[in-house]
């Protein structure tokens, strides 16, 4: 959306439409509603990979060999855990805390235990990215834990990402039905374009900051309820509604009462997310499997009154990832670290091409206050 000012210049309101970057990690093509990672689409990758895989294709630019796979696995497994100093940090905490707030905090801590912190070569930004990416689940985890009371449970070297972080965040070994699907939210989430945390990072990179600075200004803007916090948003609204046969009824009146129901429309998509699309099915697929398909016909109903009333707004990412973690159970006010978790190997990802080909980011303003006004001393005002 573009305005116009007082010397009829145009400014386009949150840079829409603006192209402020050039990648290889992923095309987000909303005409045609497809999602690719470096040539590859989200559904093959849903369906075939895992993210660790996922992870190796974002960072180095091709899907890896069975021993290269094998040796990222290995590098992501030994660096899960924290220095002591953070998990102390994380146990003072106060339980109130958000814990977006526990984890920006944490993520900016990292920066000065990390080995590599002063390093901006590429090679020490390949193992930032390698240690963030296996240490942010840890840090999501054991905040969970000790404001529930409980021990924090230590991660192991063995098993993938998906199934540490359920190990972790609940004590005992996960389904491996649930564990799958787990993954396969963490893939869909990766990476997703010059989006708003993305740019940020960027923004942050560009000054030559290092990389922990960087995520830590990534995990500020993903808060944000119309990024990744729109996901706790639309578990809210599903417990509001408790029943599939009351979604008609209260999404109608939200709308009579122009109130925004989050999960649905996307600034790039003009068709429905193609990671809506897989999520849909498991979220089904996981109501049968617990017992809780009431989450899934819930989002159902919504889904189609909001058709009705909207037909040109389809279900984002946010709309079925909600009900997906919630089956899962897990706490709503860590859905958006679970993002956080995910898309951990993507904006590494963006920030290896930032660095590689850096021009610092500083886009103009336009100024639209008082042209000229003359100082009036403090005692005649």
């Amino acid at each position: 959306m573009s305005s116009v000012t007082s010397d009829n210049s145009h400014v386009n309101s949150g840079l829409e439409g603006v192209v402020a970057a050039a990648t290889k990690t992923s095309l987000v093509d909303g005409k045609n509603g497809r999602l690719v990672y470096r040539g590859y689409d989200i559904d093959d990758l849903a369906d075939h990979s895992t993210y660790e895989e996922v992870a190796y294709l974002v960072w180095y630019g091709k899907l890896p060999t069975a021993k290269q796979l094998a040796e990222l696995e290995h590098s992501l497994a030994i660096q899960r855990e924290v220095p002591k100093e953070i998990e102390r940090l994380i146990g003072e905490a106060p339980d109130t805390a958000h814990p977006m707030d526990v984890l920006r905090t944490a993520v900016s801590a990292l920066g000065m235990y990390d080995p590599d912190a002063r390093d901006n070569s590429l090679e020490a930004n390949l193992r930032k990215a390698i240690r963030l990416t296996a240490q942010v689940p840890t840090v999501v985890a054991f905040f969970e834990r000790l404001r529930s009371g409980k021990q924090v449970v230590h991660p192991k070297q063995s098993g993938n990402l998906a199934q540490n972080f359920l190990y972790m965040l609940f004590g005992t070994e996960p389904d491996p039905e649930v564990a799958r699907i787990f993954d396969v939210c963490l893939i869909l989430h990766t990476e997703h374009g010059l989006n708003a945390s993305t740019f940020s990072a960027r923004v942050t990179a560009s000054t030559l900051s290092d990389m922990h600075s960087a995520i830590t200004s990534a995990i500020g803007t993903l808060k944000g309820p119309l990024h990744g916090g729109a996901n706790e948003q639309v578990m809210d609204t599903l417990l509001e509604i408790g029943e599939a046969d009351r979604a008609q009824d209260v999404i109608n009146q939200k709308l009579k009462n122009r109130e925004r129901v989050m999960g649905f429309g996307h600034r790039v998509y003009k068709t429905e997310d193609p990671r809506a699309t897989i999520l849909r099915r498991h979220s089904e697929a996981l109501g049968r499997q617990t017992d809780q398909l009431k989450w899934y016909e819930i989002s159902r109903e919504v889904e189609k009154t909001m058709r009705e009333d909207k037909p040109d707004l389809y279900p984002n990412v946010d709309f079925y990832s909600a009900s997906v973690y919630y089956m899962m159970g897990i706490p709503i006010d860590q859905f958006t670290p679970i993002f956080a978790i995910s898309r951990m190997a993507g904006w590494t990802a963006q920030l290896l091409e930032q660095y590689a080909n850096n021009r610092l980011i500083r886009p103009e303003s336009e100024y639209v206050g008082p042209p000229s006004l003359k100082y009036v001393p403090i005692d005649k005002r």
